[in-house]
């Protein structure tokens, strides 16, 4: 932190730097006087004021100082920018080489596919801690062209990669509205009350059941839940990188979940058995016996196909609807699908 921050008003740091306000709260000092710069206030400080902080007047401007340069550092992470991820092969399980190298941009949709017990669990994980040879598998990961750095690895902190698991259970006793303000707060969002209010909006749009603000996030059904944390990683999370394991199961908006990605500048990975999700994606990994056997292009008559196939699935849709609301099927449903 440079000197003339320590001279300049506190009610300029705090509108630049929202977290400098934390800093005060959390010694108890609510009623600090934002004309003064931090030099000027804790110079007027009583000493008694000064003892209660267990304190003296040097460390309390020196933590003040090591807390700022600790969240600007963080800030700074924050923005550092993912423009790639390369899989360099390793082997699958029977030792034969994967003899491959492939990179994925921000943007891509790559789908994992292969029978289960492949090791496609295996590859999402190998991505998810970087590896650098060091699992079973012995492949290496590159972000940027470039081995990354250890603490990338090993931290919460600097973590580059979120993943949607097909469980999402929580656990904590909050409201919608408290679980996305605290997040937000977290990774210093200016306008905090708008950009919750933008993900609760844009996760009603993916669930296939609104729910509300003070809706309590334990009472969240498994869809909703999903929902609510895809919208929490799009608009919220610093990790550029989402691994998406069978969101075909997640009672979510399929479609409208990876344009929100895709548009976020997110990489996203999707293990999946769908074959309409298979074919939204730019390529796909087949996996086979722990191995990358083959990447696949998604080609022109496959995207012709996906039309036909989203079109049988919008029907099938329509039809669970009708059962989940009482209607009967009493009719001839040959004509809904073209037969």
């Amino acid at each position: 932190m440079s000197i003339p921050a320590l001279t300049i008003p506190l009610r300029e740091m705090i509108l630049k730097y929202p977290y400098l306000e934390d800093f005060f709260i959390s010694l108890g000092l609510k009623d600090y006087h934002v004309d003064l710069s931090c030099a000027e206030y804790v110079d007027q400080l009583s000493d008694g004021q000064i003892e209660d902080l267990g304190m003296d007047r040097e460390q309390l401007i020196s933590n003040y100082t090591e807390y700022f340069q600790k969240m600007a550092e963080i800030a700074l992470r924050t923005t550092e920018r993912v423009r790639s991820i390369t899989i360099i092969g390793g082997r699958d399980k029977t030792g034969q080489a994967e003899n491959l190298s492939f990179t994925m941009k921000t943007g891509d949709i790559i789908c994992v596919v292969g029978p289960t017990g492949s090791g496609k669990s295996r590859l999402l994980a190998d991505i998810e801690c970087l590896a650098q040879r060091d699992t079973p598998t012995g492949r290496q990961i590159l972000i940027n062209d470039s081995v990354p750095n250890e603490d990338k690895r090993f931290t919460v902190e600097h973590k580059l990669i979120a993943q949607l698991s097909q469980n999402m259970n929580f656990i904590m006793d909050l409201t919608v509205q408290e679980f996305i303000t605290m997040h937000a707060e977290s990774r210093m969002i200016e306008n905090v009350e708008e950009t919750v209010q933008s993900v609760i909006v844009c996760a009603n749009e993916l669930a296939g059941e609104k729910f509300s603000l003070d809706t309590p996030v334990t009472s969240l059904s498994g869809g909703q839940s999903r929902a609510l944390m895809i919208a929490d990683t799009a608009l919220l999370s610093s990790s550029p990188i989402v691994l998406i394991d069978e969101i075909e199961n997640a009672g979510v908006d399929r479609e409208k979940s990876l344009e929100l990605l895709v548009k976020e500048e997110k990489i996203v990975l999707m293990s999946t058995h769908d074959p309409i999700l298979a074919l939204m994606g730019h390529k796909r990994m087949v996996i086979k016996n722990g191995g990358i056997s083959q990447i696949v292009e998604t080609c022109a008559q496959e995207r012709s196909n996906l039309m036909l196939l989203q079109q049988f699935d919008g029907t099938m849709i329509r039809l669970r609807n009708m059962i989940r609301s009482g209607e009967k099927i009493d009719f001839d449903i040959k004509n809904l699908f073209g037969l």
